[in-house]
Formats: C-alpha cells, sequence, structure tokens
C-alpha cells in the first residue's frame, strides 16, 4: 500500500526576515507587519509541534526577503531530498542557504539543473507526485524534476492548472489521502483523477491552501464557511491566523518543508 501523503515526524521552517516587506507579490494587499507576521509564523510552528513533529527553525535571511516559504527551493521525502531552481531569479540564491540543513537530515539530495520549478507547484499524493504547469515552474524544469522524482521512486504527472493561479497548491490542496479541497477553476479543470475533489465555497478561494498534518487540518482562520464543510465531513479544524502571511502571495504549506 503506497505510504500516506499526509503523515509526518519531521519539518523544516524558517524565520521571517525584516527584509520579507519586500517580498515578491502578484498582488499587492500591503507590507506585511512584521511582527504580526513574526507572531503568525511562531503559532505555525508551536501547531507543528503539538501535533508531534520535530521541527528544525532556521535563521532568517534577511537577503532574501521570500525565504520564510521554505517549500519553494526544495522537495523533501522519507527517501532524500531534491533542491530546486525557483522561477523568481530574486530566490534563486536561496537554496544554498538550506542546503546545510537538508544536508543533517538527509544522506541523499539530488539537484535540479534544468529550467525552473517552485516546491509550491508541487502536490504530493500517495500515488503521484503532481507537478503544476506556472510562471514559476516550466516545462524543462517539470520534465527534469519528473525524472529526479523518479530517482527517488514516486511517478510524476505534469499538469496545466487554470490561467491566473501562482501555485498549483494556491488553488488546492490534500484534505486526505483521498481528497482534495480545490478551487471551483481548479476542480473543473478535471487535472487529478482518482481523488474526490471538494470544492471551496465561493468567496472563500484564498483558504485553499490548507495543510493536513497527521490527523489535523489545518486552515487559515477568516474563512468559516470552508472550516464547516470541513469539520461536517468528520475533520478535525485547526484555524491560524495568517493575515499578515497572505498578504505575501502564501499560506499555510508554504512555511515548511514536511516529511
Amino acid at each position: 500500500m503506497p505510504a500516506s501523503a499526509t503523515r509526518f515526524t519531521h519539518a523544516i521552517v524558517r524565520r521571517p526576515a525584516a527584509s520579507a516587506i519586500h517580498n515578491l507579490r502578484s498582488v499587492d494587499r500591503g507590507a506585511p507587519d512584521i511582527d504580526g507576521l513574526c507572531r503568525e509564523h511562531a503559532a505555525y510552528v508551536d501547531m507543528l509541534t503539538r501535533l508531534g513533529l520535530t521541527v528544525d527553525v532556521l535563521p532568517p535571511l534577511d537577503a532574501f526577503p521570500d525565504s520564510l516559504f521554505v517549500e519553494d527551493p526544495a522537495l523533501v521525502f522519507p527517501e532524500g531530498a531534491i533542491v530546486l531552481r525557483p522561477g523568481a531569479a530574486s530566490r534563486l540564491g536561496e537554496a544554498e542557504h538550506l542546503r546545510p540543513a537538508l544536508a543533517s537530515r538527509f544522506d541523499r539530495i539530488l539537484e535540479l539543473t534544468d529550467g525552473f520549478a517552485d516546491g509550491g507547484d508541487v502536490l504530493r499524493t500517495p500515488d503521484v507526485v503532481h507537478v503544476g504547469l506556472s510562471a514559476r515552474t516550466d516545462e524543462t524544469g517539470a520534465t527534469a524534476l519528473a525524472g529526479l522524482l523518479a530517482a527517488l521512486g514516486y511517478r510524476a504527472s505534469i499538469v496545466r492548472p487554470p490561467a491566473g493561479v501562482l501555485h498549483l497548491k494556491t488553488a488546492c490542496s490534500l484534505v486526505d489521502d483521498g481528497t482534495l479541497l480545490a478551487t471551483r477553476a481548479m476542480a473543473d479543470a478535471h487535472l487529478f483523477p482518482g481523488l474526490d475533489v471538494i470544492v471551496i465555497p465561493d468567496g472563500e478561494e484564498p483558504a485553499a491552501n490548507l495543510l493536513r498534518v497527521n490527523d489535523v487540518v489545518m486552515v487559515a482562520a477568516g474563512f468559516p464557511r470552508t472550516a464547516e464543510m470541513l469539520a461536517r465531513r468528520g475533520h478535525d479544524v485547526r484555524a491560524l491566523a495568517l493575515d499578515e502571511v497572505m498578504k505575501l502571495d502564501a499560506g499555510l504549506s508554504c512555511m515548511s518543508l514536511r516529511w
């Protein structure tokens, strides 16, 4: 039986830097309050710890405003790690700063050397790893990444999300090993055969990036209909404040590498 894609024992995170006010943003919602951002990040780390994970907390990198979003420059699996090439030029140096933390935890580290790929465009399910094409992940990078995933024993599927989606996981997330939460546009694209796709209530599309960790579904606070819908389906739902994080085009999965 394939291993669960929602059960974890370890995570790597990086504390926000003061330079996060200069973060990349596709929509300008204003600069984050750094103290508020740090409080949200600390609460996130606390939640991971309370869920039983050993969390490696890395220091902030002021030279890289987006570096708290450690999911984009690398992928991690029990079998090894893959160092990626983020599609934004300002983020290309992040991976080298992440490499020592990966080397301390993984015996096998592979490296993407062709094209570009962001971890936010990668959705793992028990049977397949979906790689979404986007402004940050190109076909060359996705194809090369599929080869690296195969070397770790994972089958990849390259998919093309609807127009306007920043990252694949901006518009969908794994609720459990057989269920996906998605925006209406993502659900209508029919990219995930074999998964039960449930649609986010209209107007709550930013809640699409939830994070299932072991027996808990973490969701962004402020989206009560999504939280209620998931709770009615029997999930243990925990809402976390993400007001400052969401100003940075980010969500729950972006802030950690989990295995």
